[in-house]
């Protein structure tokens, strides 16, 4: 019986932990789910005033609504959207009227067609409905954007703040009054944030079941009258 207690205690230490592994990923599935609930109910919840002091923790998904006018003064970031392919995410320059005085913000007004890059057009006494945001699009991949063509890469807000003169606080637009036929918001979505602990669970318990007949395996090998 001997020749069988090294691969049973290694079939239920490797079984354990991958069991355990497979456990802890329910277990941020349901913590990532309440996150993204959370989001949810504050992206939809209704407008209030823009922050004074606006803080990325704080502020983070707020819903705004804001009144004023949208310059001409646009940058242009690559976007790929589902269905419709490569096109143009525009982020310009908006001032807006507060009980505090003028303010100048960032407003991301949504896509639009690769071909119609220098297409969207400034309006004024314009309603903006959207939602404050500090997105975090870069990594080890992104290029360094080009403001010198127009061409970016990631929205950079202070990079971006800087170019248009504005604070260094952007609103992604959710709907406007009047509408703009030449753009489609593209509002933020829980959604669209990774939530992939499902699969990582499942991988996890996969390899349980597979280490479990490995280990069957093994010791089927070492019972009399089977060895090779």
């Amino acid at each position: 019986m001997t020749r069988y207690i090294a691969p049973v205690m290694i079939g239920l230490v490797g079984v354990t932990v991958l069991v355990w592994l497979g456990t802890w990923q329910l277990q941020r599935l349901q913590w990532k789910q309440g996150i993204l609930l959370d989001i949810a109910e504050t992206i939809a919840a209704p407008p209030r005033a823009l922050p004074r002091s606006p803080d990325p923790q704080v502020h983070r998904y707020q819903p705004v609504e804001l009144t004023g006018d949208i310059s001409d003064a646009s940058l242009h970031v690559l976007v790929s959207v589902k269905l419709r392919g490569a096109g143009w995410r525009i982020i310009s320059r908006f001032d807006v009227s507060t009980p505090e005085g003028p303010r100048s913000v960032l407003l991301d007004r949504g896509y639009l067609e690769t071909a119609d890059k220098n297409s969207a057009k400034a309006a004024t006494g314009v309603t903006v409905q959207g939602n404050l945001h500090w997105p975090d699009d870069r990594n080890s991949a992104t290029p360094e954007n080009n403001s010198d063509s127009d061409i970016w890469y990631a929205r950079d807000i202070a990079q971006m703040a800087t170019v248009l003169g504005t604070e260094p606080l952007l609103v992604i637009l959710r709907r406007r009054t009047p509408a703009d036929k030449m753009l489609t918001p593209l509002p933020l979505d829980p959604k669209g944030i990774p939530n992939d602990h499902l699969q990582y669970a499942v991988t996890w318990y996969s390899l349980a079941a597979v280490w479990l007949v490995m280990t069957g395996v093994w010791i089927r090998r070492l019972a009399p009258g089977t060895e090779t």
